[in-house]
This record gives structure tokens, C-alpha cells and sequence, in this order.
């Protein structure tokens, strides 16, 4: 077989929208470095400057954003969303890819049918409600609980594990004694890895990101990390210099688990390909 050699035309596009998807994080830098006037002058600096240091101590420092809380709440929150919606949704997959039980191609329809429906926009009302009767307005309890279980995560890992799982895998397993449980854990997680990373990743940056719901469910006092980045506006004006700068603290946290996801990925295709 032929190896692949990309033509001049194939790299000069691949090298185009690197330059256009990396633009947005250096302007982000260039302006987190710079002072206010400078990222409403025209024409725009195009080179970082030397505030850098100073507007990351302001930002910390902002009393009415309380940033380092906003970092911690959202880190707890995507944490534990992340756990559960991989977790539930490898099981899941698993018995809906694997396992035969009554009413399994129907409980996957339902599944489907949550994903064509905006919860969140239709279901706000009825779910803040839900959590002022439990009293937990104003805390993360509210922010995790709704986001738990997903249906996405579900039907991704279910046609994950159809693929990297046979049939024949998991009998041979069961002919040699283990349990249901020992087989999704000694069989289907090892196999199923990269899909658990990507779904990782997926959902750790929807929690990170999300701002409707903790808007409505959480107080000033106690923000995740994008409500803490708009409360870094001046009363009567917008410091940008102020909010590129939490914005670029507030995406090494992302950085740091698309690395530590991505290596998941790769090694997972790569222990793949070997087997193959």
C-alpha cells in the first residue's frame, strides 16, 4: 500500500486552521496582557504586553467575582459529573450492547428521546422549583444532581461497546465463570477506554462552560467560574483586560484534562491496533 503523501495545497489548508482555531486563544493572551485602553484602541495591539501579571492578581483579587471559588466550584462540579455520567453510561452501554433483558430495545428508544427534547430550556421551571422544596438553592448539590445520568453519554457508550465488544468476548467470559459485573470490568472497560475519554471530555467541558442553570440555582456569593468571569465587568463599564484574563485562567483546567483525556485516547487506539 501506498504510504500517504500530503500534497502542498493539504498542508497550507491544515496550516490555515490551526492559525485560525489558535487565533482567538492568542488574542485572548494578547489582550489579558494588556491594559483597558489598549483593547479598545483602534487600531487593536497585536502583541502581548506586560500587564499580564497584574491583571491575573487583579482578577484574583476581585472581591465581587470571587474567582478562586468559581475555579474550585466548577472543578467540583464538572469532577463529579464526569465521574457519574461515564461511569452509568459505560454500564449502560454495556447492558444495552451485551446483555439481553426484556424491554431493552424500547428502554434505548426512551433513551433517544431525551436527547430530542431540550431539558434544560423546558424543564428549568419545574426543576428550580424541584430544588427550592429540597432547599438546595444555592448550593453545587443543585448545580450536580440534574446532570448525573446522560442520554448522549448513554447512546454513545452503547454503540461504543457494539463495536470494540463482540458477543463472542463476553460469553467466553461468562463460560469461564464471571460475573456481570467482573466482565464489564475485566472485559468491557479496557476495551471501551478511548470512548470513555472522549465522553470524559465531552462532558467535563459542557459542566465547565454551562451558565444558565447555575446562574438561576447558585448566589453571588458562591459562582461557578463563568459566573465569577462576568462579575468581572465594572459596575458601569466592561474591563476587558480583567475578563480575557480570567478566561484564560479559567481554560488550564480544560487544557490539563484534554491532555490527560487525549493520552487516554491514544493509548487506547494504539492497544487496539496491536490486538488487531
Amino acid at each position: 500500500m501506498n504510504n500517504f503523501s500530503p500534497t502542498l495545497a493539504t498542508r497550507l489548508m491544515l496550516a490555515l486552521a490551526v492559525l485560525l482555531s489558535a487565533f482567538p486563544l492568542y488574542w485572548m493572551l494578547v489582550i489579558a496582557s494588556r491594559t483597558n485602553a489598549d483593547a479598545v484602541a483602534v487600531p487593536p495591539p497585536f502583541l502581548p504586553g506586560g500587564n499580564l501579571g497584574d491583571n491575573i492578581v487583579a482578577v484574583l483579587n476581585n472581591e465581587d467575582a470571587k474567582f478562586l471559588l468559581g475555579l474550585t466550584n466548577s472543578f467540583i462540579v464538572s469532577s463529579i459529573v464526569t465521574v457519574s455520567v461515564v461511569i452509568i453510561s459505560t454500564l449502560a452501554g454495556f447492558a444495552f450492547a451485551n446483555l439481553s433483558f426484556k424491554g431493552r430495545n424500547l428502554l434505548l428508544v426512551l433513551v433517544l428521546l431525551t436527547m430530542a427534547v431540550p431539558l434544560q430550556q423546558m424543564g428549568v421551571v419545574p426543576l428550580y422549583r424541584l430544588m427550592v422544596s429540597l432547599e438546595w438553592t444555592g448550593t453545587l448539590k443543585a448545580v450536580i444532581l440534574p446532570y448525573l445520568l446522560n442520554g448522549f453519554g448513554v447512546f454513545l457508550m452503547t454503540q461504543y461497546t457494539r463495536q470494540a465488544v463482540p458477543m463472542e468476548l463476553v460469553e467466553a467470559a461468562r463460560v469461564d465463570g464471571a460475573a456481570t459485573l467482573r466482565i464489564w470490568w475485566n472485559v468491557v472497560l479496557p476495551a471501551v477506554r478511548p470512548g470513555m475519554a472522549v465522553l470524559g471530555i465531552n462532558t467535563f467541558m459542557l459542566m465547565w462552560n454551562d451558565f444558565m442553570w447555575p446562574l438561576i440555582v447558585l448566589t453571588p456569593d458562591n459562582p461557578t467560574v463563568q459566573i465569577a468571569i462576568t462579575s468581572l465587568n465594572a459596575r458601569f463599564s466592561t474591563n476587558y483586560t480583567l475578563i480575557f484574563a480570567g478566561t484564560a485562567l479559567s481554560i488550564i483546567p480544560l487544557i490539563a484534562v484534554f491532555v490527560a483525556f487525549g493520552r487516554q485516547i491514544v493509548g487506547g487506539l494504539m492497544e487496539g491496533a496491536v490486538k488487531a
